[in-house]
């Protein structure tokens, strides 16, 4: 599963390695353009609902994923997205959470300046903008989580975790179900 898949950029590459790849984002329009873009990926489906609220059975899926600094996309508290993750992960299974390394902060911010000059997101709010944390003026926030917070979240669980970084960009806290 691909929470927060929006328009099925990681779920196409999961498609060509695994049986069977779910996508969910709360957007529809995501959604639509999720199956536009995965439609020769018969192994893809693709659904509109909400990652705290998952509208599936327990132990479900081999792996749950949430990528590129999704853990942070979510108006949710990152406890509750990780608990449906876990109740709907297999035992056993993997849940992979990701966050961007506080080492890229300048570039980042950078970023997050371009996508607002494009409209894509409201304007940076830079009395707000520090501390890991990007606050633009229309609400959104995309928080940095560290090591030491994967492992506090996971610690909450009957999870054993680990976290890695990679390029000096990115933390992966990959999490097992036990």
């Amino acid at each position: 599963m691909d929470l927060g898949c929006g328009y099925g950029r990681v779920s196409i590459r999961l498609a060509d390695k695994a049986e069977k790849v779910v996508g969910i984002d709360i957007s529809e329009d995501n959604i639509k353009l999720a199956k536009e873009f995965c439609i020769d990926k018969k192994n893809c489906k693709f659904f509109t609902m909400d990652a705290a609220d998952l509208k599936f059975e327990d132990n479900i899926f081999d792996m749950v994923i949430c990528v590129q600094n999704g853990i942070s996309a979510f108006k949710v508290p990152s406890y509750k997205l990780l608990e449906e993750a876990d109740r709907v992960c297999k035992k056993g299974g993997v849940i992979l959470f990701s966050s961007y390394s506080e080492k890229i902060w300048k570039e980042r911010v950078e970023w997050f300046e371009i996508q607002a000059g494009h409209g894509l997101i409201g304007e940076i709010d830079y009395n707000q903008t520090k501390n890991g944390n990007i606050v633009c003026k229309d609400g959104f926030k995309a928080t940095t989580y560290t090591k030491e917070d994967f492992m506090e979240l996971a610690s909450k669980f009957n999870i054993t975790a680990n976290v890695y970084e990679i390029d000096n960009s990115s933390l992966f806290c990959e999490m097992k179900k036990v």
